[in-house]
């Protein structure tokens, strides 16, 4: 008999929809699941176990009074949010040792539609240090790993998230990915990730952002459920999308349009990234490997592939790292805690408060005549393909040279090297910033792993980035190749 958690995101929504599993029961199942596998795994950092089963309950009592054509999308879906994230009642601590940890207020905007669409909130998960990293370890709680490799991260800063969704702790999740914290942790857990386009999901931007680099996205194991949270996500409640290319979901949803096949597409692959310049990366054999694979897959599914040589400028590092860690220059932190920050947040905070608001501004005029630049010479393809990473799933406290077995937490004495763990993210992950810069969508598929056979060894993918308005069609090509 297949247990709950083996069930797909679609598949375990229909029978909450049809009254065969009641809200409790799957709540209980995924809450047990989290009780016995959380230990070893991080992706937890608060669990709200009683809450939860009060809200099933809940949904139970409204399901028997309301028709099933009427139940909210997700009726009765348990989920889980970023620890970045407010949820009414329960702290919210943003990875860092440095704030109070307080219970949120009230719901942020992406918590109150997904509530709305009736999903069952079972806690939130593990982040880096406000978002910052590609990875999700911090001083407050046990590092996330990877379900496939425990000694392995599970990348950041969606990581608690996706090594929940991979270890079957969740049926699906949403992410937020500001510079890749969808793709990255997606295809370092082997599942399906999209960013959706600038605009189209207003609902997971994020204050602080000048850029507008932030969209919520689905963290999912294949192409229907990432689908279907993109249906919640931009449905009717979602608000009006926004900027003059954003998109609204496809007529009928996307889940509807996602089995539609895709037209023959021209594909340009592509191994160039902006980062080369100023941090030269090297490429793993696997991660060309996966890229040999993901082009073989879209050859034999009709499409039309060829080299494209895309020329970036070597001045789109400085810009955005500027603009990314704006926010954290922002923060409001005592400055008797700042010690407890962790060695990156600590630098690069300095260093956004000693920027002039002048020198930002610049920055972010840049990233817009970037993204200009880079979307014309896209435009010679329907989609472009690269590897998700440049290297397979880096061990846990690898980017903070922390690597002294297990124990990494509270990690007190990490070493002080912030340039050293920024310069091995921008190797491992050269092809993720550009595509939130430009306001792009993208899908990262695990098309390739390392021992041969799926699900054996640490899995690797490729991202296929799309025009303004292409989030339809890259679901529909993932679901074409078997995703």
């Amino acid at each position: 008999m297949t247990e709950l958690h083996e069930l797909s995101a679609v598949a375990l929504r229909d029978l909450l929809r049809q009254g065969h599993v009641s809200a409790a029961e799957a709540a209980a199942h995924f809450l047990a699941r989290i009780e016995q596998q959380n230990p070893l795994l991080g992706a937890f950092v608060t669990v709200t176990a009683e809450q939860a089963m009060a809200d099933a309950r809940a949904a139970d009592s409204a399901r028997a009074q309301v028709p099933a054509g009427e139940l909210p999308l997700l009726h009765g879906i348990p989920l889980a949010f970023k620890d970045l994230t407010d949820v009414a009642g329960v702290v919210t601590t943003h990875g860092s040792a440095a704030l109070d940890h307080k219970p949120a207020p009230s719901d942020a905007p992406l918590v109150a539609l997904l509530k709305e669409a009736g999903v069952i909130a079972l806690g939130k998960t593990q982040v880096p240090e406000f978002g910052l990293t590609a990875y999700s370890e911090n001083r407050i709680a046990p590092p996330s790993r990877n379900p496939h490799a425990l000694s392995r991260s599970s990348g950041g800063s969606s990581g608690g998230s996706a090594a929940a969704v991979a270890a079957g702790l969740l049926p699906f999740a949403p992410g937020t990915d500001g510079g890749g914290s969808v793709r990255i942790p997606a295809a370092a857990c082997g599942l399906v990730g999209l960013k959706p386009g600038r605009g189209v999901v207003p609902a997971g931007e994020s204050v602080g952002d000048p850029a507008r680099l932030v969209v919520a996205g689905p963290i999912a194991r294949n192409s229907l459920d990432a689908a279907l949270m993109m249906d919640a996500l931009t449905g009717p409640d979602a608000g009006p999308a926004r900027g003059p290319d954003a998109t609204r979901r496809p007529d009928g949803g996307y889940l509807a349009a996602v089995n539609q096949e895709p037209p023959r597409l021209r594909i340009g692959i592509s191994l160039d990234s902006p980062w080369s310049g100023t941090f030269p990366f090297a490429i793993e054999q696997d991660a060309l490997d996966a890229l040999r694979v993901g082009g073989d897959l879209l050859e034999h599914a009709g499409h039309a592939l060829s080299e494209a040589s895309i020329r970036y400028d070597n001045r789109y590092p400085d810009a955005f790292t500027t603009a990314w860690t704006a926010a954290v220059g922002a923060a409001r932190i005592s400055p008797h805690r700042e010690a407890l920050l962790a060695p990156l947040t600590r630098t690069f905070r300095r260093r956004a408060q000693q920027r002039s608001p002048a020198k930002l501004a610049e920055s972010v005029a840049f990233l817009r005549r970037f993204q200009h630049d880079t979307m014309a010479q896209y435009a010679q393809w329907d989609l472009v393909l690269m590897p998700s990473l440049a290297q397979t799933p880096r061990p846990v406290g690898w980017f903070t040279g922390a690597m002294h077995g297990t124990d990494l937490w509270p990690a007190a004495q990490w070493p002080g090297d912030a340039d050293g763990d920024y310069r091995k993210q921008c190797e491992f992950a050269p092809w993720s910033s550009l595509v939130n810069v430009c306001g792009l969508p993208a899908i990262t598929l695990p098309v390739h792993w390392t021992g041969g056979t799926p699900g054996q060894g640490l899995p690797m993918g490729v991202q296929l980035v799309g025009s303004m308005g292409s989030e339809t069609l890259l679901l529909q090509v993932a679901r074409q190749l078997g995703f």
